[in-house]
């Protein structure tokens, strides 16, 4: 497992790729940026992990929900962080455990094992992304 140490939002704090979605994406089209923008990497394969990551945003007052991605990476490929975080990590499931310092990251990182790990994913959540066209505003 792949975390990346934050540099600015909640610093300090050990967790996954995480972003937004810009204008005219999609979420697994984000997904994909972000990886790419956070570490370099290129996922082999994609899946929707079918849950989502809700937390309070204090600054905003708000309910922030995401959807969660599982993303498939080859066991040599090299990790280029970018300046949003200070170093990276690959980790067991019961090291990330214990590198996350929130309860709903802990709970995802629980489903992620049991259902990608201890299990062959269900075929229906693999995103066939060369099937989908590139992002546009039309998108």
């Amino acid at each position: 497992m792949l975390l990346l140490k934050r540099k600015k939002t909640v610093e300090g704090a050990w967790a996954g790729v995480g972003g937004k979605i810009e204008e005219g994406e999609k979420a697994w089209q984000a997904v994909l940026r972000e990886i790419k923008e956070e570490t370099g990497l290129t996922p082999e394969k994609l899946y929707s992990a079918d849950i989502c990551e809700q937390f309070y945003g204090l600054d905003k007052d708000s309910i922030w929900i995401a959807p969660v991605f599982v993303a498939c990476v080859s066991g040599n490929a090299a990790v280029t962080i970018n300046e949003e975080h200070s170093e990276f990590g690959w980790f067991t499931f019961e090291e990330a455990m214990l590198k996350v310092p929130f309860p709903g990251q802990r709970e995802i990182l629980k489903h992620i094992q049991e259902e990608f790990v201890q299990r062959q994913p269900v075929e229906w959540l693999l995103i066939h992304v060369h099937q989908y066209p590139e992002k546009s505003p039309e998108n």
